[in-house]
This record gives C-alpha cells, sequence and structure tokens, in this order.
C-alpha cells in the first residue's frame, strides 16, 4: 500500500470514528439557539458543510450582530495553490464573509501576516480575490506599523505580543485554519494560526513554542472556530511539497472552544490530543478542554 492511501485509510478511518456514518441531521437549530458545544461534518462541499455546522451552533446570528466589525482569519501563510492544501479553502473563506455580512456585520476584515511574500500568498491561495468578491476588506499584516503592543494577561513565556490592528478593532473574531501536518507542532490547527495575527512570531519558536501558543489565548480567544479539513495536507507541513502530499478528507469542525475544536481535529489527524504540547498546555491552563466525553458533539454525514 503507497504511503499516501496508507494515510488516506487511517485519517478517514478516524474521521468515521468521530463522525459515524449512520448520523444523519434530521432538523436545523433555529438562529440564536445553540445546540452543541462543537460540530463535526464531513462527505460535503466546503461552504455545505459550514451551513450545517454553523446551523448546529445557532446560526451566524449566534456570533455576528448588526453593524459589528468581523475579523475573519484564514491561514494564508504560504505562496501555494488551493491543491495543495497549505492554506485555508478561499471558498470557505468567501463563504463565511458573505454569512457575516448576511447576518448585518458592518465589516469584514481579511489578514494573515504570512510566512512567505505576502504578495504570492494572497493571489496564489486565491483568497484575496474569493474574500473581495465575497465583500470582505482585505489588508496585509507585513508591516510592523500596523501592529500595537498588548500585554498577555495569563503569558508564562508571551508577556507581551504586538497584535494586528484590524483585530484589536473587532468585535467579532472568526478563526479558519486549515487541517494540516506542522514540522514543528504535529499538527497546525486553530490554536497555531493566531501566530498569523502577531508581529514576531519568532520570538515563540525562540521561547517555548508551544507555551507561547497557549499564552496568547489569555488576552483573546477567537470567538469561533472553523477548522477546514475539505483538504488535508498529511504530510511535509506546513507548506507541502507536492499534490501527493493532500488527502481529500472533505471534513470541517467547527466550535467555540479552541482547545476541544482542535482536540478533535488532531483526532482527524489521526493523533490524540495529548501528544500535541500546545493542546495539552493549554488545556491544563483551563483555557478549554481536549476532553471531548464532556463535549456536546454533533456528527453530522453529508449524502
Amino acid at each position: 500500500m503507497k504511503r499516501r492511501e496508507f494515510i488516506k485509510g487511517s485519517c478517514m478511518g478516524l474521521a468515521a470514528s468521530l463522525i459515524p456514518c449512520s448520523r444523519h441531521l434530521t432538523a436545523v437549530t433555529p438562529p440564536g439557539k445553540e445546540k452543541y458545544d462543537l460540530v463535526a461534518v464531513r462527505g460535503g462541499e466546503a461552504e455545505a458543510m459550514f451551513e450545517r455546522a454553523i446551523s448546529e451552533l445557532g446560526g451566524i446570528e449566534a456570533f455576528v450582530k448588526k453593524g459589528q466589525k468581523v475579523v475573519v482569519k484564514p491561514n494564508i501563510g504560504w505562496d501555494a495553490p488551493p491543491a495543495r492544501a497549505a492554506d485555508t479553502n478561499p471558498g470557505l473563506v468567501a463563504h463565511i464573509i458573505k454569512s457575516c455580512l448576511q447576518a448585518g456585520a458592518g465589516e469584514v476584515a481579511v489578514f494573515d501576516h504570512t510566512c512567505d511574500a505576502w504578495e504570492g500568498c494572497y493571489k496564489n491561495s486565491q483568497i484575496e480575490e474569493f474574500a473581495r468578491k465575497a465583500g470582505a476588506k482585505v489588508i496585509p499584516g507585513n508591516n510592523e506599523s500596523f501592529y500595537r503592543e498588548v500585554t498577555i494577561p495569563g503569558g508564562k513565556s508571551l508577556k507581551t505580543a504586538k497584535v494586528h490592528q484590524a483585530l484589536l478593532d473587532a468585535d467579532v473574531f472568526i478563526n479558519v485554519p486549515i487541517l494540516k501536518h506542522h514540522s514543528s507542532t504535529i499538527v497546525t490547527l486553530s490554536m497555531k494560526n493566531l501566530m498569523g495575527v502577531v508581529w514576531d512570531r519568532r520570538y515563540y519558536h525562540r521561547n517555548d513554542l508551544s507555551q507561547c501558543i497557549a499564552d496568547f489565548l489569555t488576552f483573546r480567544a477567537p470567538d469561533l472556530n472553523i477548522v477546514d479539513g475539505y483538504r488535508m495536507l498529511a504530510r511535509n507541513g506546513p507548506r507541502g511539497v507536492s499534490e501527493s502530499d493532500v488527502v481529500d478528507l472533505k471534513a470541517l469542525i467547527a466550535g467555540r472552544d479552541i482547545v476541544a475544536v482542535d482536540s478533535a481535529a488532531t483526532l482527524m489527524f489521526g493523533k490524540e490530543p495529548q501528544e500535541i504540547n500546545h493542546i495539552k498546555i493549554a488545556n491544563d491552563m483551563g483555557l478549554g478542554t481536549m476532553n471531548l466525553e464532556n463535549v456536546s458533539i454533533s456528527r453530522i454525514k453529508m449524502s
């Protein structure tokens, strides 16, 4: 069996254990009425999976009110096309933006402090094009002047950080990472995606990466986390080398508790939450839970 086939088989088996194939959604949750803490969906297109997930969480109106400023933070870190799964699915990002605007958001801003040159990342990921067409304000994150220093109130290794002004001005923070492998942290999901809102990411790597990732949550945790698992980068992350590194998982996980969301996504990747240092640290700090037995989960298989 080829390595890619083995990875795909393993991951789909884990996905099935989290989202049993026999489970079908039979009722739609009324807007504003939260029914579950976490939703795990598989088997549909990215936009459709988001619609099913957000309905189970009470509708986008449970998160976005009229006139509010919203930041939608995808992973746009790498100069790569969508098929490489290095960045968040642009169609999913656009659909989330449209949903926020339909709910009455006054403004939706999209940005990332990219790893590769930002112009290429924004263009070749197709996120800039899709986000603008959806009505978002797409702004760069490549200049230190865009950031303001803040205190990290519960930080152990990360005491201060320069945070992008767009996030400081936002009423609502929606975090949209992609499910993928990472050479330093095994996986990169919701918590690690927040490194893209700070200026000096190198500080994290020099001063206990996992602790710094968890520390940032004591400043501001997202209001909603949506893990894009439509395509999963199974190896050679975070950038990937070729499309042979990608598994078509067709999955999405959403919820408020960033630790629970990342724990569920880690299972889909084929790892246990306690194997991921920053998840365990955040759990131990009381910033969320990695014990999914204590979480109300809606498991949806789309046909």
